[in-house]
């Protein structure tokens, strides 16, 4: 995907979100670190921009929640979690990603989001979905399904990190390069 297909997809995610929850009054909108909270941001702007009204955001930082925290080493890394102004308690919450593939960020991200507080209801939107589930989540809004093979990788580019906008499915070294 190039950035006009981004764009798009985001903006339709955004009108969808809208409508499934019955306009943008009770929203709130969490990134998960660290490419998910730029797209969060780009829905949050599309949404205002079309709805006239501001939705608040915030950010996820999974680090500590992560099922395989020992298999990152002694000293990882763990950012900041933003909550949106007026928190997550009785809010229609949606957790935004940029790759949904197994299921366990997510799974960690629905942890960390309960220990702040209790949201009306959470749901789902992610930028890319891969497949290859190892958990039972599924999303409630998806800008592009990919199918990607086992020696594949999708990468999303986001500005703040990348300098651009764009989904590139890429291919992964094998075994016999390394």
């Amino acid at each position: 995907m190039d950035e006009q297909a981004v764009q798009r997809a985001v903006a339709r995610m955004a009108r969808e979100l809208v409508e499934q929850n019955e306009g943008p009054g009770n929203l709130a909108l969490m990134g998960i670190h660290r490419r998910g909270v730029q797209i969060a941001d780009l829905l949050r702007s599309e949404v205002e921009r079309a709805e006239g009204v501001a939705v608040p955001t915030g950010s996820l930082d999974i680090t500590l929640y992560r099922d395989d925290l020992m298999a990152i080493g002694p000293c990882p890394v763990v950012g900041v979690t933003v909550l949106p102004d007026g928190g997550v308690d009785e809010k229609a919450v949606v957790i935004v990603d940029d790759v949904l593939f197994t299921g366990r960020t997510v799974r960690a991200a629905l942890n960390e989001l309960m220990d702040w507080g209790r949201p009306a209801r959470v749901s789902l939107c992610v930028l890319v979905d891969r497949g290859g589930r190892e958990f039972p989540i599924q999303p409630n809004l998806v800008g592009k399904t990919l199918t990607v093979l086992p020696d594949q990788a999708v990468e999303v580019s986001v500005p703040d990190l990348d300098g651009r906008w764009g989904v590139d499915l890429v291919s992964l070294p094998s075994k016999s390069d390394e």
